[in-house]
């Protein structure tokens, strides 16, 4: 037991290798930055959180090839536009948040397995829940879908122009290497259930418990149960959670200066760098910029009292870090049982 905590307990700490994340950084700096600048004059920062998830397609394949980073950012970036228009379907139907739970659940196990099968880095379905959850939240009628596509595409394809210009700016090739996708075998399935019950018990847990930005919960149990074994987990889950109340702390501050929208552009440019310089490294460091940027995002999305948009993100990451570890733990004795 002792040398399990120590397991866990190295894993939090340990900031893995640099591993050329300024260029990443940089690549994430420009894909959010330009969208969110184009809405700062035109007056339109209440659309910046569809530019946000839109912008989240150039994390992906940061370790991969050029001509497979820029395929794999096409397909993650696709699927977050659908995403966020799912969500924004559920908030035009006015659908019960208990369903709407249940939707996005089932839509964190799907792009679970997708990601299995086509070996996405990051893995999993973390950011479509957010995006979907997020905009299943906001107010929404018909145009609304007009906006989500017309900001969450324009951006995607942004994304996809910088990630190509760096590549042509440092002469990568752009061969495709052979890979084959992965079967889908019991350790998918395995991890398709475990994330698709976490989801749902923490989305559930959140409604009943608090009521508000229950995506929050979704979120940090699809984090939570993330890695690829029980330690692994636990580590994220920890990370997830201390990193988040830090972060709060600095999101706080912020909120409450009262900042110009340009200040607002220019912190969440900043925080997302952050970010990117150290999500491969140690992910509680992470969060710690992470959490700021998803505040600052939403509070301009949907304007609430600051004080109840930091104390539901602390509880529903709470609610969610403490559900996503309960399955993982779960999962992983079912998976022994399983195996003798």
């Amino acid at each position: 037991m002792a040398e399990s905590r120590g397991r866990v307990w190295t894993g939090v700490i340990r900031i893995g290798p640099h591993g050329g994340a300024h260029r990443v950084a940089a690549r994430a700096a420009l894909s959010v930055g330009v969208p969110l600048l184009v809405l700062l004059l035109i007056g339109r920062l209440d659309l910046s959180v569809y530019a946000s998830f839109g912008a989240f397609a150039a994390l992906y394949g940061r370790l991969d090839p050029p001509r497979r980073r820029v395929r794999m950012q096409a397909t993650a970036g696709g699927i977050l536009v659908l995403s966020m228009l799912l969500g924004t379907l559920l908030s035009a139907l006015s659908a019960p948040a208990l369903a709407s739970v249940l939707v996005v659940a089932l839509l964190a196990a799907a792009v679970t397995l997708f990601a299995y099968r086509a070996q996405w880095h990051p893995p999993g379905a973390l950011f479509t829940v957010f995006a979907a959850g997020a905009c299943a939240s906001f107010p929404a009628t018909t145009a609304t879908f007009g906006l989500v596509l017309l900001v969450g595409v324009s951006s995607v394809l942004w994304s996809l122009l910088v990630t190509t210009v760096f590549v042509l700016v440092r002469r990568g090739s752009w061969r495709l290497p052979s890979r084959d996708t992965a079967p889908i075998g019991s350790v998918a399935w395995e991890m398709t259930a475990t994330v698709g019950v976490a989801a749902l018990l923490a989305g559930v847990a959140g409604v009943l418990l608090i009521g508000s930005h229950w995506y929050w919960a979704m979120v940090g149990a699809v984090a939570a149960v993330g890695g690829a074994h029980v330690t692994a987990r636990l580590i994220r889950g920890v990370q997830r959670l201390v990193g988040t109340l830090v972060g709060v702390l600095i999101a706080a501050g912020l909120l409450a200066l009262n900042l110009p929208p340009w200040a607002v552009l220019l912190a969440a440019v900043v925080m997302q760098v952050g970010a990117e310089l150290f999500v491969g490294r140690n992910y509680g460091i992470a969060m710690v910029f992470i959490t700021p940027l998803a505040l600052l995002m939403i509070s301009l999305a949907s304007p609430a009292a600051p004080d109840a948009l930091l104390r539901d993100r602390v509880l529903e990451t709470v609610i969610g870090v403490a559900v996503g570890t309960i399955v993982a733990i779960v999962s992983a004795a079912l998976r022994r049982r399983s195996a003798v």
